[in-house]
C-alpha cells in the first residue's frame, strides 16, 4: 500500500482514524522537547534567518573540506555563528511565540556571547602566544565568562536542563579547587575546554552528516522505505506494526534523531496501526521504540558509526560489523512484541492486493545510492569521512532530480541547507557542554576521583559499575541528538568503564554508553520519542513511554551482556582460531535470538494462549540465560524456554479441541 493510498482494511482512509494532527504534535513537542520550541518568523525576517542558515551550511561544508586554519580559529568562528543562529531560533521560554519577536535582551546576549569568539578568531595567534598570561587582562576574562554563559543559556533553551546541571555542578567544583585564572584559560582559551574534542568532531564531521541527512530526507527515501516495508510484511498478522518496525529502523538509521523519525514515519504508521486494531499507547510506543532503535542500526547508526570509528581508533567497517548482532536483537525483540500482541488480539494484516508491488519498488532502488556510496567511500579508507559525506550530498541531489514521484527542486535544496544549518545548533551546543565537562574533569583531575568512587561503591563488581554508568548515560542523554549524545558519552562515561579496575574493553565500553544514551528517548520521565508518538496516537504520554520501554527491553539487556562478554560484539581472544570464532558466532547469534524470543514472550504474556505468571518468569529467566554467552547457560535457558513453549502449545491444542 502506497503511503498516499487508503488503508482499505475497512475501506476507510487512514486519515479518518482518530489521530493527532500536526498541530497536536507540535503542541506536545513544544511542551516536552526544547529543540522543537523555536521562534516564529514571517516575511522578510524569515527570509533573512533562512539565508543565514543556508550560508552557515555552505560555509561549514567549505571549511570541513578545505580549511587549513588553526583549530582556535575554525572552532571559535563556528561557535560564534552557532550562538547567533541559536538565539535567532530559540526563545527564552516555551509557549506561544509572537511572530518576528526578538527581545532586546536576546539581542544583547547574542552579541555579548558571540563577539568573544569572533575576537578570539581574529587574534588567535597573539592570544595563543600569551598562554596563561592572557587572563591577566580583565577584559579577556570577562569575554570568556560571557561566551561560556551565553553557551550555557542557549543549552538551556535548545537541549535542556539535565546536562546543564552536570556542567554547572562541575564548574562550581572546578572554581572551588583550581585557581580562577587557570580555569578561565583552560575552559576558553585552549582546546581542552569548550573547544575540546566533541566540538572539534562536530565542526569537522557531524555538521556535514547532518546536512547530508537533510538532503537525503528530501529525496523521498522515507516513503520508499515505508512502501518497501509494506510490501514485505504488510499482509502478515498485525502487519502495520511490523511495517512501522522495519521502516522506522531504515529511516532512523540515517535521520540522527529519534524524535524527528518518530514524527516523520509515525504520521503514516501510527494511524495504520490504530486502524488495524492496536491500542493507541501501543501504536505510539512501537513507533517510538523502532525510531529510537534506528540510531543503533548499522551501517550508519545516525552517523554515530563514523564517529565511533574516530573515537576508538578502529576501522569504520569494524564498528558496523560489531553493531550488527545488538541491532538484530533489538529489532527482533520489537518485532516479536508486535507479532505476539497481534496474535493475542487476533489482528489481521492488509490484503495483499492493496499493498505496493515489489516489481514497482525495485526500479526505485536507486534511492539507496547516496547511502551505498557513503558507506563504500568511508569503508575503503581512501577518503575522509567529511569528503565522503559531501560526495553523498551531491549524489542525493542527482537522485532527487531523477525521482519523478518526489522530485528535488531548487526550493527543496535551499530547504535542506536551511534544515541542516538549524539542525547543527542543538548538536553543537551539546558538544560544547561536553567539552566543558571534559575540561572541568581534566583541570581538577576529577576523572580519577570519579573512577575511585565508582570502584568503591561497586566493590570492584563490574555489574554495579555498569549500572551506575547506565544511570549517568540516561540522564545525560535526555533530549540530546544522537551524534552529540555519543560525543558526550564518549568524553564523560566511557573512560570510567575502560579503567583497568572495572575492566570493560574499549569497544564494549563505547557501545554500552552509546546505547544507554540513546534509550533516554524512550525512558521515563524524559521520553521525548515516546511523547512524540503519543501525540500522533492521541494516547497518554507516560503510558506510551512505559510501553515503549517494555517493547524495547532488549536495549536494556544487551549492553550489559556485551560489556561483560565481548563475544556479543565479536571480540575474541587474539589466539582464537578461525574455526572456533565461526562456531562461537553462530552459537551466539542463534542462542541470543532464542533468548530474546523468551524475554519478549514473557513481557507480552501470550504464547499460543495467555501465559500464567509462573511461566512468564521462567520464560524471562530462560531467555536471559541464553542471551548470556556460555554453553551451560545456553543449555539451561534453551531447556526452560523449550519446555514452556511445548506446554503452551499442547495447552492451546487442548483448548481448541474442547
Amino acid at each position: 500500500m502506497s503511503t498516499n493510498e487508503k488503508d482499505n482494511l475497512n475501506n476507510v482512509p487512514v486519515q479518518d482514524v482518530d489521530v493527532g494532527t500536526a498541530a497536536d504534535v507540535e503542541a506536545i513537542m513544544k511542551k516536552y522537547d526544547n529543540e522543537s520550541n523555536t521562534r516564529l518568523w514571517e516575511g522578510t525576517p524569515k527570509l533573512v534567518v533562512r539565508l543565514l542558515s543556508v550560508a552557515f551550511s555552505l560555509y561549514s561544508i567549505y571549511v570541513t573540506l578545505f580549511s587549513t586554519a588553526l583549530p582556535e580559529v575554525r572552532l571559535t568562528l563556528f561557535l560564534g555563528m552557532i550562538l547567533i543562529l541559536g538565539y535567532l531560533h530559540y526563545p527564552i521560554k516555551k509557549g506561544e511565540q509572537k511572530p518576528n519577536s526578538l527581545p532586546w535582551y536576546d539581542i544583547v546576549i547574542m552579541v555579548l556571547g558571540s563577539v568573544p569568539f569572533f575576537y578570539f578568531a581574529a587574534n588567535a595567534k597573539p592570544i595563543i602566544q600569551m598562554a596563561t598570561t592572557v587572563t591577566k587582562d580583565w577584559y579577556m576574562v570577562v569575554m570568556a565568562i560571557l561566551a561560556i554563559l551565553a553557551l550555557m543559556e542557549l543549552c538551556r533553551r535548545c537541549v535542556g536542563i539535565p546536562i546543564l546541571c552536570v556542567v554547572g555542578a562541575l564548574l562550581v567544583y572546578t572554581f572551588a579547587n583550581v585557581r580562577f585564572g587557570k580555569v578561565i584559560y583552560d575552559l576558553f582559551y585552549t582546546t581542552t575546554g569548550v573547544m575540546n574534542t566533541p566540538i572539534n568532531v562536530c565542526a569537522k564531521y557531524i555538521v556535514v552528516f547532518i546536512i547530508f541527512g537533510a538532503f537525503l530526507e528530501r529525496t523521498g527515501i522515507s516513503a520508499f522505505f515505508i512502501d518497501l516495508a509494506n510490501s514485505l510484511c504488510g499482509s502478515s498478522a498485525g502487519g502495520p506494526a511490523k511495517v512501522a518496525v522495519i521502516s522506522s529502523a531504515l529511516c532512523g538509521m540515517v535521520s540522527g534523531s529519534s524524535v524527528g523519525n518518530t514524527v516523520t514515519t509515525g504520521s503514516v504508521t501510527i494511524p495504520m496501526m490504530k486502524k488495524c486494531g492496536y491500542k493507541p499507547e501501543f501504536a505510539g510506543a512501537v513507533e517510538a521504540a523502532a525510531s529510537t532503535g534506528g540510531q543503533i542500526m548499522p551501517p550508519i547508526m545516525g552517523a554515530a558509526a563514523f564517529l565511533m570509528a574516530e573515537y576508538m581508533g578502529v576501522p569504520y567497517g569494524t564498528v558496523a560489523l560489531k553493531a550488527i548482532l545488538p541491532a538484530v536483537l533489538y529489532f527482533t525483540g520489537i518485532y516479536l512484541a508486535v507479532h505476539l500482541e497481534a496474535r493475542k488480539l487476533k489482528l489481521k494484516g492488509i490484503p495483499r492486493e492493496e499493498l505496493p508491488k515489489m516489481r514497482v519498488l525495485l526500479p526505485k532502488l536507486y534511492l539507496l545510492l547516496p547511502l551505498i556510496v557513503l558507506v563504500v567511500l568511508v569503508a575503503t579508507n581512501r577518503y575522509t569521512m567529511q569528503f565522503a559525506a559531501t560526495i553523498a550530498i551531491f549524489i542525493c541531489v542527482a537522485v532527487g532530480f531523477i525521482n519523478k514521484d518526489d522530485r528535488l527542486t531548487f526550493t527543496k535544496i535551499i530547504d535542506a541547507l536551511e534544515a541542516g544549518g538549524k539542525g547543527v545548533i542543538t548538536v553543537a551546543v551539546a558538544c560544547a557542554m561536553a567539552g566543558l565537562v571534559a575540561g572541568c574533569i581534566t583541570s581538577t583531575g576529577l576523572a580519577s576521583t570519579l573512577i575511585r568512587v565508582i570502584v568503591q561503591i561497586s566493590g570492584g563488581r563490574a555489574f554495579i559499575a555498569l549500572f551506575l554508568t547506565m544511570l549517568c548515560c540516561i540522564i545525560l542523554g535526555m533530549g540530546v541528538p544522537t551524534t552529540a549524545n555519543y560525543c558526550i558519552m564518549a568524553a564523560t562515561c566511557a573512560p570510567i568503564l575502560i579503567d583497568p579496575r572495572i575492566g570493560v574493553q574499549l569497544v564494549c565500553a563505547h557501545f554500552f554508553v552509546f546505547y544507554f544514551g540513546i534509550v533516554a528517548d524512550i525512558t521515563p520521565p524524559e521520553a521525548l520519542a515516546a511523547y512524540a508518538g503519543s501525540a500522533i496516537a492521541k494516547a497518554p504520554p507516560m503510558k506510551t513511554a512505559f510501553n515503549a520501554t517494555r517493547i524495547a527491553i532488549a536495549a536494556f539487556i544487551v549492553p550489559y551482556i556485551l560489556a561483560m562478554n565481548p563475544a556479543m560484539v565479536f571480540e575474541f581472544a587474539a589466539d582464537a582460531t578461525s574455526g572456533f570464532i565461526a562456531g562461537q558466532v553462530v552459537l551466539i547469534v542463534v542462542t541470543s535470538l532464542l533468548g530474546i524470543f523468551g524475554v519478549a514472550a514473557a513481557l507480552n504474556g501470550f504464547l499460543f494462549r495467555p501465559v500464567n505468571p509462573v511461566f512468564r518468569v521462567l520464560l524471562a529467566a530462560g531467555g536471559l540465560c541464553m542471551m548470556v554467552p556460555g554453553v551451560l547457560t545456553d543449555v539451561i535457558g534453551f531447556a526452560v524456554v523449550a519446555a514452556v513453549v511445548i506446554f503452551q502449545k499442547l495447552g492451546a491444542k487442548k483448548e481448541a479441541i474442547a
